[in-house]
């Protein structure tokens, strides 16, 4: 039995056993197990190679190899791109959001595991990056894959990859919340019930299987060990104006280092001189390692002086050595993750962002607590505050950092102050960036579109719309011919074509109607009265609903010619496919 004979026979079965709905949550399951598996494999594969790679230090030693690690890790990638997978990764959310835009939710099949060993590479040797952009572009391929494979439609494959970046998510940080929110604030995909349960069991999945798979210090887990206190709320308001600006100065300087490395055109200059720069900030400021995660679990545990550990400075001043650090940490950290993504590494940024917050949090709140012996706030509730401030502005994401935070610290208990911080700080960050760092490139480049929209716009046939009551006139008929049709129509307008059914024109009624009564003039070839519409006046029968919308937005015209190649189909009128357009709105609706 062939594998088409087999493949027929499964979609026979799955027709007469599974409804469309249940078919679907089944594949969500299978798809956030698969992610589960894919996030544990990442994890331990850039721990491993780190533990190797420090294995042979003693705690004395000086960590000077700091400087070359990174060089390798962002060259073993950009060959392992450019050579074994030959094709440019991308940035993770950015291409999913291009693919669902773009793409008809189609992804290649590659991304499922060269972003896991891009990712490994990367991070493995010391690139300053956070896992997830990597595990999220890979749980989104397996469920573009699968959708690709079953032939589903748009709509559904777009669901698919919902639901393998909410299980990888899920996976990576066992937040399984966060994910299922991630999916609809990020992605922006539908929040409809039909959406709702396959991400729900998706995310569950992947999260339960990496728990089940990975040891426990491999997780990114924080806890919470000081109550929320309400007379701490001014200092929180504090920290979510000031997670707002360290948000905007991310967003800054991550694009203006893009716009730097834009000039370079040499991937292999891009990689020297990014891992380069990047191994010397690492030498400098070792905390700047890999993820960051390491830093707010010591300050989380109350061990933030270890920071200063491998470093050159001098600790007898100890908090205004450690405060003047942590402040360069927080500066420095967007740099390092740019620096190794334009080089050529592959990595996201969720956790330098989180990391940066988490270490904003700590400086106001030790701040306050040097400066005033009658205040005494809690540091790591403060760290883990501000990693949700301005995880949550950068992302323009605020829903997702906070429940991110939560469930990563078991932090409910925390939740207020969350919501206040975080909140402050998106509201001062959308006020100097219209984008997230994610739609930014997207949304200058005119392929960030709603995802809702985009769904109900692919749903649309031009096909199905086409009106075929115009009557037709042949390019030898004369202004007799079309003074016995005007009799026969309500219409103002006269389709010509030739012997071939090839579109040639259109008679406007406005344009014979001072001549019609004249019976002089019905020898005159309709040639004479003859209107050839522009291109943006016509459309293709297989054009994207889209197009024609920006078509009819740009002439201002009511009626748009509707072609097969060159012959002539039919008419499609904007207030049909406007109708369309709603009832299709309205039906999704319904269903939330």
């Amino acid at each position: 039995m062939n594998r088409h004979l087999i493949y027929n026979n499964f979609l026979s079965w799955r027709a007469r056993n599974l409804t469309d709905q249940a078919f679907v949550i089944i594949l969500s399951i299978i798809i956030g197990f698969l992610a589960g598996v894919a996030a544990a494999i990442l994890k331990v594969t850039v721990i491993t190679i780190g533990d190797k790679l420090f294995s042979f230090y003693s705690d004395t030693d000086t960590i000077l190899l700091l400087i070359g690690f990174p060089v390798i890790g962002i060259l073993l990638t950009v060959i392992f791109l450019k050579y074994i997978v030959k094709d440019n990764v991308g940035h993770g959310v950015p291409r999913i959001l291009y693919v669902i835009s773009k793409l008809d939710g189609s992804m290649r099949n590659h991304k499922i595991f060269s972003s896991l060993v891009g990712g490994s590479l990367t991070a493995g040797f010391g690139g300053s990056v956070g896992l997830e952009s990597p595990i999220i572009s890979t749980g989104a391929s397996i469920g573009s894959s699968i959708g690709q494979l079953l032939k589903l439609s748009y709509k559904h494959k777009t669901l698919l990859i919902g639901c393998g970046a909410a299980g990888a998510m899920a996976s990576i940080f066992t937040t399984p919340i966060a994910a299922v929110i991630f999916s609809f604030e990020v992605l922006l995909l539908n929040l409809s019930a039909s959406a709702l349960i396959p991400i729900l069991m998706a995310s569950v999945t992947g999260a339960v299987t990496t728990k089940l798979l990975t040891a426990e210090q491999y997780l990114v887990h924080f806890k919470v060990t000081e109550e929320f206190i309400i007379q701490d709320l001014p200092y929180y308001i504090i920290l979510g104006i000031i997670g707002g600006f360290v948000a905007v100065y991310f967003h800054y300087m991550h694009f203006k280092i893009i716009q730097q490395f834009e000039r370079i055109k040499s991937i292999w200059a891009k990689a020297i001189i990014g891992g380069g720069v990047l191994g010397l900030l690492l030498y400098l400021m070792p905390p700047l390692y890999s993820e960051g995660y390491d830093a707010i679990r010591l300050i989380v545990s109350g061990k933030s002086n270890e920071l200063l550990n491998y470093t050159f400075v001098d600790g007898s001043n100890a908090f205004l050595t450690l405060t003047i650090f942590v402040v360069l940490l927080i500066i420095f950290k967007v740099i390092a993750t740019t620096l190794t993504t334009e080089a050529g590494g592959v990595g996201g940024i969720f956790a330098p962002a989180a990391v940066m917050g988490g270490l904003t949090g700590f400086v106001l709140s030790s701040a306050i607590n040097e400066l005033s012996t009658k205040i005494n706030l809690h540091e790591s509730n403060f760290t883990l505050v501000g990693m949700a401030s301005v995880l949550g502005a950068v992302l323009m994401a605020p829903l997702t950092a906070i429940f991110l935070v939560a469930e990563m610290s078991n932090g409910y208990e925390l939740i207020v102050p969350l919501m206040l911080s975080t909140s402050i700080a998106y509201m001062i960050a959308k006020r100097f960036n219209k984008h997230s760092i994610f739609t930014q490139k997207l949304a200058e480049q005119g392929d960030m579109y709603e995802y809702k929209d985009m769904t109900v716009i692919k749903q649309l046939s031009i096909r199905s719309l086409l009106e075929n009551d115009v009557l037709r006139l042949n390019l030898k008929s004369t202004l007799g011919d079309l003074v016995k049709l005007i009799k026969k129509t309500k219409r103002n307008i006269f389709i010509v074509i030739d012997d071939d059914d090839h579109f040639i024109g259109l008679v406007l009624l406005v344009e014979v109607r001072n001549v019609m009564f004249d019976t002089s003039k019905y020898s005159d070839p309709i040639s004479k009265f003859l209107y050839s519409p522009l291109s943006d006046e016509k459309v293709n029968v297989d054009s994207d609903a889209r197009d024609v919308i920006n078509k009819f937005n740009k002439t201002g015209n009511y009626n748009m010619i509707v072609l097969e190649g060159t012959k002539y189909v039919g008419m499609i009128s904007k207030a049909n496919l406007l109708k369309e357009y709603r009832s299709y709105m309205i039906a999704d609706i319904e269903h939330i």
